[in-house]
């Protein structure tokens, strides 16, 4: 008989004591890895007045959770939440480690697969197990996907963003382990968060937006932006942006959209003055109609939309502006 496999772990984030949805999205796909090795799947959850939480991560999939309850642990503290994973893992020896791709997970993540000394795969848009019971993970590079494993060691360990796999069906009926976890009391911290000041958001929430509007290096300029700005105003759509976007400066990080960014599912996406890389286009594949508005009748974006646009944006989106105006005029007159 063969060694068996350790568990697939699912860091579990909370901010104010509310699970992040990505955690039970994870925990779902987890799930799916966990059967083709014929294991567990268990979660880390850390915090403080946690005691009811676990339930809901049985309930996602969960099959055993490790619970740190603590003052200590109510806000992310980067150097105890490593050493108390770290400790944890060596242990129990996990097979797989996900974490979200979140701000947290993204400092988190490294540091532990750091002290593991193994492997780490960011960004990812897909996880499967490949035919030698290796963990595959995909993520979008050079116009195509790459795939990348870490045979030889393990934890095999990956990052990915809310949205990327759908939400699990939660079955109340589900239960599991609670296994308390010790909090260490006396780790020197050269770095401790004090205080947690939420920044609320500009605009429309993107990954919960029905409408979303994107623009893309095509926008040219701060002017050409305030034009695409001004169609998802007149939408009511959540204005969302490409990565050259972000770096120009037009946009704000918190709105690029795909592997990097946020994952988008709405209703209508309308895609302006963007050429189609993949790096983007995999944070719209959840969306129902998708359209794109480029110059450039060859531009890649038009073999992935369900409708494209040939013309100038500049000169198309003022006038589709003013027939949108006009036909909520006519509605507001019925």
């Amino acid at each position: 008989m063969g060694k068996s496999r350790g568990p697939v772990w699912v860091i579990a984030e909370q901010i104010d004591c509310r699970i992040l949805e990505v955690s039970f999205q994870l925990i779902g796909h987890g799930r799916k890895l966990a059967a083709a090795l014929d294991t567990t799947v268990e979660a880390i959850l850390l915090g403080h007045k946690m005691e009811e939480h676990p339930r809901q991560l049985f309930a996602a999939g969960g099959d055993r959770v490790y619970l740190g309850n603590d003052p200590e642990l109510a806000v992310y503290q980067p150097e105890i939440y490593t050493e108390i994973i770290e400790k944890l893992a060596k242990e129990r020896q996990p097979e797989i480690i996900l974490v979200g791709s979140t701000a947290m997970g993204r400092e988190l993540a490294p540091l532990i697969a750091a002290r593991l000394d193994t492997g780490l795969t960011a960004h990812c848009i897909d996880l499967v197990i490949d035919g030698n019971k290796v963990l595959e993970s995909r993520i979008p590079a050079y116009g195509g996907l790459l795939s990348i494993i870490c045979p030889d060691r393990r934890p095999q360990m990956a990052t990915i963003a809310t949205g990327v796999f759908p939400n699990p069906e939660p079955d109340e009926s589900r239960t599991g382990e609670i296994i308390p976890i010790e909090v260490p009391k006396k780790i020197p911290r050269r770095i401790q968060t004090l205080e947690v000041v939420r920044e609320e958001p500009e605009g429309m929430d993107l990954e919960s937006a029905t409408i979303v509007v994107a623009g893309g290096a095509g926008a040219g300029d701060p002017a050409g932006w305030r034009k695409i700005a001004g169609l998802a105003e007149v939408l009511n759509a959540a204005l969302g942006a490409t990565r050259p976007a972000v770096d120009e400066g037009w946009a704000a990080l918190e709105t690029m959209i795909g592997q990097s960014g946020k994952m988008v599912s709405p209703e209508l996406y309308i895609g302006v003055g963007l050429s189609g890389e993949l790096q983007h286009m995999v944070g719209i594949s959840g969306a129902k109609i998708m359209v794109a508005i480029n110059n450039d009748a060859k531009s890649p974006v038009f073999e992935q939309v369900d409708y494209g646009i040939v013309d100038d944006y500049r000169e198309f989106v003022p006038v589709f502006i003013e027939k949108i105006k006009e036909y909520q005029g006519k509605l507001k007159t019925c």
